[in-house]
């Protein structure tokens, strides 16, 4: 069982930054591929980033390749969301996923979720 808990959202301007945060409590955090999601009011959850254990491989969607960036350190079970150059369409709240290795672009590849974090980005 691994539990997940995001913070670091909030209210930002066009062109702002954010950091997300994610806590995992799972034993063995490093068998584990992590990703965001988001989820817009209306819309489906969708993909964000994803960031593998080996070598810290990472996958973006298309729409924020280039401004946000996914980490994690292994070490304090940590998994972190750059979020640069931020526009009003990035407005959702972002959640935080884990699935065993390897890493996968679906949400429902992945089994475990937090409850998720609001950005909200005003023009």
């Amino acid at each position: 069982q691994v539990q997940l808990v995001e913070s670091g959202g909030g209210l930002v301007q066009t062109g702002g930054s954010l950091r997300l945060s994610c806590a995992a409590s799972a034993r063995t955090f490093t068998r584990y591929a992590m990703a965001w999601f988001r989820q817009a009011p209306g819309k489906e959850r969708e993909f964000v980033a994803a960031i593998s254990s080996t070598f810290g491989s990472s996958r973006y969607a298309d729409s924020v390749k280039g401004r946000f960036t996914i980490s994690r350190e292994n070490a304090k079970n940590m998994v972190f969301l750059q979020m640069d150059s931020l526009k009003p369409e990035d407005t959702a709240v972002y959640y935080c996923a884990a699935r065993p290795l390897p890493v996968d672009l679906m949400t429902y590849a992945y089994d475990y979720w937090g409850q998720g974090t609001q950005v909200t980005v005003s023009s």
